[in-house]
């Protein structure tokens, strides 16, 4: 053996030392990254985050109602029945940016049948990414259901009937936690029908502000009739590639034409999300009618889907429960007493409080109380209730500021047994 060649055998024997070496290191990091990554999972911890998710303050850009003037009118939909209106500030100051996602505060003036006018309180969500010289909101015309014998809906309309451009509107600043985070984490956005507005603001922003961000939009309405900002919505899919958009369609017309119009016959439920969807870590942003929401938010919870990675907003007397915060106040609550009154002085009524029932309006609605109520989210002021006497807890800074002696209901829950003027 010359010289070369046992240099030869040298250097190989130091390569195999070495691979030996790095491949044991490698299976020993392995072994660790499974056993923390099978200990999170356990523990249903989140897995870290590319950039982390903060929770921005949300105090008002300003004080009270603030007048703006309608300057575009437009309807968004095949039947006329949804409209977005383009607010712009008639002292002409650039309008400051908002959390997309959330809402703006109208008090309305609506005309009674004996000829005055009664103030109206009202939230509507606003449905584009932030513009310093407009706000947009996309109103849908509520109608009452077939053969119910109920009114239509007075806010809206109000707004499509009477409002037109030129009008001009009492508006609060944006305001409401229903919002997208800042970090680049990937995002599914869920809308069912008019539900979608929210969602168009995030979708807006994410594509204009984290052009690399991966976002999905599952979008449920019966048919393309009752499709709102379609040519938008496609145009953003066409534009941007990591931007996902799957419509479904539970009642498809004749003329609706499948991979076209839409790509999914059915509503949107966790069967569809589950079909479509790479494993990933998302964040999961949801809007919809309240039989939607009741039903596809604990399909993600069964899914595995992280409880802090649910967000949603429900519209309307009923309100969406999370799973695990239900059960846990039921636990706590079950077989005994709190010792915390809740009197109703208008009601006549004097109810045993329980943790499980939710915040002081939803207690209220469940025992059938009518309270007057809007964004239910701490936002309009139109569940504020005076205290008569004991105090009470916010679950959530509210953004609308109660006046003295008085609370939201909506946002809070009894500290001591209370009498509420309701």
């Amino acid at each position: 053996m010359n010289s070369f060649s046992l240099l030869l055998w040298i250097a190989l024997g130091i390569s195999l030392q070495v691979a030996l070496y790095l491949g044991i290191g490698f299976w020993r990091h392995w072994q660790d990254y499974q056993a923390l990554k099978g200990r999170d999972q356990e523990l249903n911890l989140p897995p870290p985050q590319l950039a982390p998710l903060v929770e921005e303050p949300v105090a008002p850009a300003w004080q009270g109602f603030r007048f703006f003037r309608v300057e575009r009118k437009v309807f968004e939909d095949a039947l006329q029945s949804v409209c977005s209106f383009y607010l712009v500030p008639e002292d002409g100051l650039p309008l400051p940016d908002f959390l997309p996602g959330q809402f703006l505060t109208f008090r309305f003036d609506v005309p009674t049948a004996s000829g005055g006018t009664e103030p109206v309180i009202r939230c509507y969500s606003l449905s584009d990414t932030p513009r310093p010289e407009a706000y947009r909101i996309s109103v849908k015309r509520v109608l009452p259901p077939a053969g119910s014998g109920l009114p239509p809906g007075r806010s809206s309309g109000f707004l499509h009937d009477h409002v037109e451009v030129g009008s001009r509107l009492q508006v609060r600043a944006p305001g409401g936690h229903f919002h997208i985070d800042r970090s680049d984490a990937p995002v599914v956005l869920i809308g069912g029908g008019i539900g979608i507005t929210p969602l168009l603001s995030m979708a807006n922003w994410c594509l204009g502000e984290q052009p690399g961000r991966e976002v999905w939009l599952f979008y449920g309405v019966r048919n393309s009739r009752e499709m709102i900002l379609r040519a938008q919505l496609h145009g953003l899919a066409a534009a941007h590639s990591n931007f996902k958009l799957r419509v479904c369609f539970s009642d498809p017309l004749p003329e609706d034409v499948a991979t076209r119009d839409y790509q999914h016959r059915s509503r949107v439920d966790v069967n569809v999300l589950r079909m479509q969807l790479p494993l990933k870590t998302y964040q999961f942003y949801i809007c919809g009618p309240n039989p939607m929401m009741e039903s596809l938010v604990p399909a993600l919870e069964d899914w595995g889907v992280a409880d802090a990675r649910i967000h949603f907003e429900a519209f309307g007397p009923a309100s969406v429960k999370r799973r695990t915060t239900t059960t846990a106040a039921a636990a706590a609550a079950a077989g005994n007493e709190t010792g915390i009154m809740v009197k109703f002085a208008k009601s006549g009524k004097e109810l045993n409080w329980q943790p499980a029932a939710g915040s002081l309006l939803e207690f209220a609605e469940a025992n059938g109380i009518a309270v007057n109520s809007g964004c239910r989210a701490g936002g309009c002021g139109s569940c504020q209730t005076t205290i008569q006497s004991g105090e009470v807890a916010y679950r959530q800074v509210p953004d609308f500021d109660p006046e003295p002696g008085s609370c939201l209901l909506c946002v809070c829950s009894p500290k001591t047994s209370v009498t509420l003027e309701a």
